[in-house]
């Protein structure tokens, strides 16, 4: 389908695509920066032009293939996809991408935002959003999709995307919800089928700042930490190895030190010394800042 924009609408596609063409419209006569946040930051998209853009992207990564009765596999073993964690209320999505909407919402989304699983799509979600959060939204998504494209099929399932937006609940309110999705169904040439998504209440863990997107690699692969979105991807620094990451999962989801010894088949002291090595090689306090620290900065 064709869609006519308007001059405003395609001055704003111009600031979303083509650096060159925003920075000569907001940094004429200004000292040249190469962050994108400030500019990002005075990006509105109004509701439809942000509906149109996005369904862009997911129709350009989206496979065709789609088997309906691979849904109950899905929400059968969701609990095992690894490396998604819940700080706090949370609700469980799958969204299908071969019709561009969601396949499944857990009766959790009334819980923290107040609506109801059947009412809640994606065209709920995309108008529930902090109109400010609507072109980082859409850039993280184009950022997304560049990096998926990249990568080798066998290496789809083992990434997992990681960026945070504010939605409204049906009281009115704003919450900050982290956005955790990773692909579970793809066809032969790596065109994305469905992405099983976690979003977590982390109002309490960050109460301001720009949102954030993280690449978080799964069974050793590389991460990329707090990309900018229109610069080419660079390897993270890893502020935590592997072992650390699987410690720290289990700290936030509540476990005490001798559960995750028994679970990981470790020894109790072995846990304490990285638990105390992470806090202190990143100099913080306690155990609780290490947790708000790691989830603000997408370090697992």
């Amino acid at each position: 389908m064709n869609h006519f924009y308007n001059k405003t609408q395609i001055y704003l596609l111009f600031k979303l695509k083509f650096i060159p063409v925003y920075r000569y419209f907001f940094i004429k006569n200004t000292t040249t920066t190469t962050d994108c946040s400030p500019l990002i930051k005075k990006i509105k998209l109004k509701l439809k032009l942000f509906n149109d853009e996005v369904h862009k992207v997911w129709t350009e990564i989206s496979g065709n293939i789609n088997d309906p009765s691979a849904l109950a596999t899905y929400l059968e073993n969701y609990k095992k996809i690894t490396n998604f964690f819940q700080v706090g209320d949370f609700y469980t999505l799958i969204f299908n991408l071969s019709f561009l909407d969601l396949e499944y919402v857990s009766q959790d989304v009334t819980n923290l935002l107040g609506y109801s699983p059947n009412e809640f799509n994606m065209a709920l979600f995309m108008e529930i959003m902090h109109p400010d959060d609507r072109p980082w939204c859409l850039a993280f998504e184009k950022k997304t999709l560049e990096f998926l494209l990249n990568l080798p099929v066998s290496k789809l399932v083992k990434y997992k995307v990681r960026y945070d937006v504010r939605l409204k609940d049906i009281k009115g309110e704003y919450k900050r919800i982290l956005h955790q999705s990773a692909v579970v169904d793809h066809d032969s040439d790596g065109k994305i089928i469905r992405t099983f998504c976690v979003h977590t209440d982390i109002t309490h863990f960050k109460t301001e700042g720009l949102p954030k997107l993280s690449f978080i690699g799964m069974d050793g692969e590389k991460s990329y930490i707090d990309l900018d979105v229109e610069q080419p991807i660079k390897t993270s620094n890893e502020f935590l190895s592997r072992r650390e990451k699987e410690i720290l999962l289990h700290i936030i989801e509540g476990k005490a030190s001798k559960e995750i010894a028994d679970i990981l088949c470790i020894t109790l002291q072995t846990v304490e010394s990285h638990r105390k090595n992470m806090i202190n090689r990143n100099k913080l306090k306690n155990t609780a800042e290490l947790i708000a620290v790691s989830i603000r900065r997408g370090w697992v």
